[in-house]
């Protein structure tokens, strides 16, 4: 089985104000199969994390829609 490539994707979130939000979003980003850990900056309302490559995007925005919020941006 070949390894898979680790990369860096960087989430821009609407509608966190607080600890718990991020909290919350974090939760549910670290459920996502292929992410391999999250970093949320609160002030910057981003999250970074380190995933698979091919991971699918659109699971990343369904766990943030079901925690209650938006993403604007994956870069």
């Amino acid at each position: 089985m070949a390894c898979r490539k680790k990369i860096t994707k960087e989430i821009v979130i609407d509608g966190m104000k607080c600890m718990h939000c991020a909290a919350a979003v974090e939760e549910a980003l670290k459920k996502v199969k292929d992410v391999k850990s999250v970093e949320i900056n609160l002030e910057e309302k981003k999250a970074t994390l380190l995933v698979f490559e091919g991971i699918d995007e659109a699971k990343l925005s369904k766990a943030v829609a079901d925690a209650g919020f938006t993403i604007v941006e994956i870069k």
